[in-house]
């Protein structure tokens, strides 16, 4: 089963090219889509030289849309069996790509999530966000009657078969919430996996915001109802 790793990027200069070097060291990937959302820190300039070479390939957006947007532009130009978002900024580890992966290609999961909170190893910080992250995946578990630990991973691998007919309308973080509610809604096989996860502060360029937790909370909502 070929795999596609999608990354979304914005403003990553300082750390695209060790992404690359990670993922591409991992020897798993058929090809690796990359998705520039518009960036202005030099960023392009870098995915310039990288476009075309050892299976990479770039895609531009013209303007920054979000990272649902990107992660949404990632997955249509995929052409893998199995497709793997990973985030750009070091805070999740391509060497848990093995473990992600496996309960697809045995055959008993469609999409598999590598969860912060089963007990694998992980810098200790941030109280506050881990606790919004809980709360966001407790109320999904009530929403949806599932009992996931980690909705908000950035860590999602699924089959193809999986976005087929399906429309991701989010163009921020509440990508996340909105993939999460229609793979529910399918009645698609989810498995969790314990993750490393090195998680950086805001003074590092960390882009979430609490804004975008009120976002998500309106997607859960939304997409329990309709489509």
């Amino acid at each position: 089963m070929n795999l596609s790793v999608v990354i979304p990027v914005y403003n990553e200069v300082h750390n695209i090219s060790e992404i690359i070097k990670r993922v591409q060291a991992q020897e798993l990937a058929n090809e690796i889509v990359i998705v520039d959302d518009g960036s202005s820190d030099g960023t392009r300039d870098i995915l310039k030289d990288m476009d075309g070479k050892d299976s990479v390939r770039v895609i531009l957006h013209e303007r920054n849309q979000g990272k649902g947007a990107a992660v949404s532009t990632g997955m249509k130009a995929a052409r893998g069996d199995i497709l793997l978002i990973q985030d750009a900024d070091l805070e999740y580890d391509p060497r848990d790509y093995p473990q992600i992966i496996r309960p697809i290609e045995e055959g008993i999961a469609d999409v598999v999530y590598g969860s912060r909170f089963l007990g694998g190893p992980r810098r200790v910080t941030m109280f506050w966000h881990m606790i919004a992250n809980k709360l966001l995946t407790a109320m999904t578990n009530i929403l949806y009657d599932t009992i996931l630990t980690d909705m908000e991973t950035g860590y999602k691998v699924f089959r193809r078969g999986v976005i087929d007919g399906m429309t991701i309308r989010s163009k921020r973080f509440n990508f996340e919430p909105e993939f999460t509610a229609k793979v529910l809604k399918r009645h698609y096989r989810i498995f969790e996996v314990p993750i490393t996860f090195n998680p950086r502060d805001y003074s590092q360029g960390k882009k979430i915001k609490l804004k975008d937790a009120f976002e998500a909370v309106w997607a859960l909502l939304k997409y329990r109802f309709v489509d």
